[in-house]
């Protein structure tokens, strides 16, 4: 019997629901490009918060990004809608987006939006271990008919194919709570450290982030996610907490180093590029500096 991707007839649209956050939204980027991998004919929407839009606005694989509303994913015209969001007003909205077939992971609430019910990324993947949150999205898409294949790298809108390494280190010293923030002065020497060796550190983040902290180098706040992957682009490296930035940064190949607090660094974790993910069982104050200096020089870049 023939799966549901290869029941779509030619030129179907396509809705993917993936309101936020910053890191979701870049990692479901590989899940997005299987399916334009094997059907590049249908037409992709995907509907997200406009703060995120930049990840897939001009992205080759999404023809149209649509606003998180159900009048817009109704006048997209779907005829597979997929929740990769999950909440209560998501699975609504697939229930009302008025496609044919409506997929929903099968842990997620609300099954009754759903008439295709996806089973853990585990079974699907034939794994008893825990999967990276992309290998959880690919899974779906395996599920639905795309056949197994490696899972690439993210991608985001507007990233070059590919880059010479320039000489910048972007720091991303910021988190959401205090128990995802390494030291600031941790990050400062790590600053130095790289500054002695030919790097310029650049410090990013949100406009409403204090980088007072470490106004002694360059600092720049509130950049567009367009332009984020820009400064990315001119970088040698990345180090920062585990945040939306690190998976940009991956995503353009750099060779990142991920500070882990509270989150689960085998879930979220750095996805098809050099990485380093530290963490230690006592919080993320616990990391020493010299394990981001050890990390560093595994990764071969000055140190």
């Amino acid at each position: 019997m023939a799966s549901v991707i290869d029941r779509l007839p030619r030129n179907s649209r396509v809705a993917i629901l993936r309101f936020r956050s910053l890191g979701d939204c870049v990692l479901t980027t590989p899940a997005i490009q299987l399916l334009h991998n094997y059907r590049p004919d249908l037409r992709i929407g995907v509907s997200v918060e406009d703060r995120f839009r930049e990840i897939f606005d001009g992205h080759p694989a999404v023809h149209e990004v649509l606003a998180p509303t159900i009048t817009a994913v109704r006048r997209f015209r779907p005829l597979l809608c997929l929740n990769f969001h999950g909440g209560t007003r998501s699975a609504w909205m697939t229930l009302l987006s008025g496609a044919q077939y409506r997929a929903g992971f099968g842990h997620y609430r609300n099954q009754f939006a759903y008439n295709l019910r996806i089973p853990r990324a585990q079974e699907i993947l034939g794994l008893e271990r825990k999967v990276h949150t992309a290998e959880h999205l690919a899974s779906a898409m395996f599920y639905l008919g795309v056949p197994r294949t490696g899972i690439p790298r993210a991608r985001t809108a507007g990233l070059p194919a590919g880059h010479p390494a320039g000489r910048l280190a972007i720091f991303h010293a910021v988190a959401a709570t205090p128990e995802k923030t390494w030291p600031a002065e941790r990050f400062l020497e790590i600053a130095r450290h790289l500054a002695a060796h030919g790097l310029e550190p650049v410090f990013i983040g949100a406009a409403a982030d204090d980088l007072s902290p470490f106004r002694a180098y360059r600092v720049q706040t509130g950049l567009p996610l367009r332009e984020v992957n820009q400064l990315l682009s001119q970088a040698a490296l990345f180090v920062g907490n585990d945040s939306g930035p690190a998976h940009m940064a991956a995503a353009c190949g750099l060779p990142v180093i991920v500070l882990f607090g509270s989150s689960d660094p085998e879930i979220w974790g750095p996805w098809q590029t050099a990485g380093e993910a530290l963490h230690d069982p006592n919080g993320i104050a616990a990391i020493p500096v010299e394990r981001v200096i050890q990390a560093l020089q595994r990764l071969r870049v000055p140190a």
